[in-house]
């Protein structure tokens, strides 16, 4: 029960240690060393020169190697795991599209049996709905058929049904969204605005009543519009202006480098949540594939990178895993490879409400870590001291 990594630049919250130290024991990092210290009947991993990291942690995805989380199955939920723990993920919150309550339900019962099995994939930090109460002129690939209002009946069925709801993402100028976002506030569960036509006065209400959080900032939300020949700041600006938290699908895609490097300029490392969005062809070939469930989906193309609609007018959800999100980061808007690790592990552990034992490299902390070339291409995942994915091809030497 004791792991020894030597021989890497291991990246802290705060600086680089080259050639240090990782010590665990028990799943936990107990030491970070500035040298090799001798430590007893440890498993030995020598990281070969490579950068030691904290495992990256994607708060909004919807699936990966050919599954959804709405698939309807406790194997969609692993596989799904397994598939991101390869690209550097060592947690996630698995992520709905709009669909029916049943749906909901259903899908809740299954991450719960799933968390339950979940021994070799990237471990589950509750769900997070997204939807169904969204504004239908900001649907994106949201199905119009399930969009709706916020209807406490409803949402207050789903609440008492399940304990695994950990963020829920709506529309805050839509007829009851400010109450729902205080009853999910009362409950502890992160209230995110997305898919909205709000403006900075809606948002700003939003805020105040628990909305701290901007769902994949630029997607599907309201910049600058005119009302009666007057201009009215979107949600876009009132996420810049706000103390809000911002999430970003860093695909290079979804946001071009000018933008990429506005958002980080105005709302810094500590405020940006790396994401990945992913939709099930996240690590499978380019083609035709399915958004949300089997059952009822929508059909999309993956093509230049990405998830299209078949008419092309809008995206639809990525198809990019965490490594890439670090690499679109430090290569497309010039960011520091610490800073960019950080979003990707530090921002949303406490975006989440887990940096007490996630995020970052320091002794007390989960021993979730990830092992990655100069090239940010992923070598080892190791969550809670254990080693879930190893690169075969360019072996790291275990003793």
């Amino acid at each position: 029960m004791r792991l020894k990594i030597i021989n890497g630049t291991i990246i802290t919250p705060y600086r680089y240690i080259r050639n240090g130290t990782v010590l665990v024991e028990d799943g936990i990092i107990i030491g970070i060393e500035t040298r090799d210290v001798d430590f007893p009947g440890a498993e030995v991993i020598d990281a070969g020169g490579h950068y030691v990291a904290p495992g990256f942690i994607d708060l909004h995805i919807h699936g990966g190697g050919g599954h959804d989380f709405m698939d309807g199955s406790v194997e969609a939920f692993l596989k799904i795991a397994e598939t991101h723990a390869q690209y550097g993920t060592t947690a996630l919150v698995p992520t709905t599209l709009t669909a029916e309550k049943e749906d909901l339900l259903e899908t809740l019962d299954f991450y719960e049996k799933a968390n339950a099995t979940n021994f070799n994939g990237a471990q589950f930090l509750g769900m997070h709905l997204e939807g169904p109460y969204f504004a239908l002129s900001q649907r994106g690939a949201q199905d119009p058929r399930y969009i709706r209002n916020p209807d406490p009946a409803e949402y207050e069925e789903v609440l008492a049904y399940s304990n695994s709801i950990t963020r829920w993402s709506a529309a805050p100028e839509l007829p009851g969204a400010i109450d729902f976002g205080k009853r999910l506030k009362q409950k502890g569960i992160l209230a995110a605005v997305a898919h909205t036509d709000a403006i900075y006065e809606e948002v700003l209400e939003a805020y105040e009543n628990g909305y701290t959080l901007a769902t994949h900032l630029y997607s599907a939300m309201s910049g600058v519009t005119r009302r009666n020949a007057f201009r009215y700041a979107g949600t876009i600006e009132s996420a810049f202006l706000l103390d809000m938290d911002v999430e970003i699908i860093a695909d290079g895609v979804h946001l071009p480098a000018p933008l990429l490097k506005l958002i980080y300029k105005i709302k810094g490392p500590d405020r940006i949540a790396l994401i990945t969005d992913a939709m099930r062809a996240a690590g499978m070939p380019d083609g035709e594939s399915t958004l949300g469930s089997l059952k009822n989906g929508l059909k999309v193309i993956v093509e230049d990178g990405v998830a299209k609609l078949p008419d092309r007018t809008s995206f639809a959800g990525s198809v990019s895993t965490a490594d890439r999100l670090v690499r679109t980061m430090v290569n497309m808007a010039d960011v520091s490879l610490l800073d960019a690790v950080r979003m990707a592990s530090a921002t949303p552990a406490r975006i989440m409400g887990v940096h007490d034992r996630k995020g970052t490299l320091v002794a007390g902390k989960d021993a979730d870590i990830v092992i990655f070339d100069a090239d940010i291409c992923v070598q080892r995942t190791i969550i809670k001291g254990k080693t879930v994915y190893h690169n075969a091809i360019q072996n790291l030497t275990t003793t």
